[in-house]
């Protein structure tokens, strides 16, 4: 039986989750993902995991944090002046914005805290700090 092995393109269904059970991301009810094993396509845990598989085997695989989206930085937090904030941004909190960097990229941030004074922003991912666990079912081996 052929087996996974680095460098090879693959298709998997996956269900990732959280420690207490909720689930943040799946492949099911869309296409399996493709791609290549090795490439960094993937968060390096999960791709680490994956050589050895055959078509059609199910695992579970437990990917630490530091593994998946790294650990929470709070150099990734900034506290910017409320009355810099346009009137029309929705300040609640956990309200993901995009900001335009200066070399002219999107930046996700995600609303942390408000004041009266301030609106701090994250842009760490939002899984970063997180294990996450993944079912995975090793689809095809294209």
């Amino acid at each position: 039986m052929t087996e996974v092995k680095t460098g090879d393109t693959v298709r998997i269904h996956y269900t990732g989750s959280l420690d207490d059970g909720s689930v943040f991301d799946t492949s099911e009810g869309r296409e399996p993902l493709e791609f290549t094993v090795g490439s960094g396509q993937i968060i390096p845990g999960l791709d680490a995991a994956l050589p050895g598989m055959s078509i059609g085997e199910e695992k579970t695989v437990t990917v630490p944090a530091d593994q998946a989206y790294g650990p929470h930085d709070p150099n990734g937090r900034q506290s910017i002046p409320r009355d810099q904030v346009p009137e029309n941004i929705p300040l609640d909190i956990g309200t993901t914005l995009e900001l335009t960097l200066p070399d002219g990229r999107a930046m996700p941030v995600v609303v942390a805290e408000v004041s009266e004074d301030a609106v701090v922003l994250d842009a760490n991912h939002p899984l970063a700090g997180r294990d996450l666990t993944f079912a995975v079912r090793m689809v095809e081996i294209v």
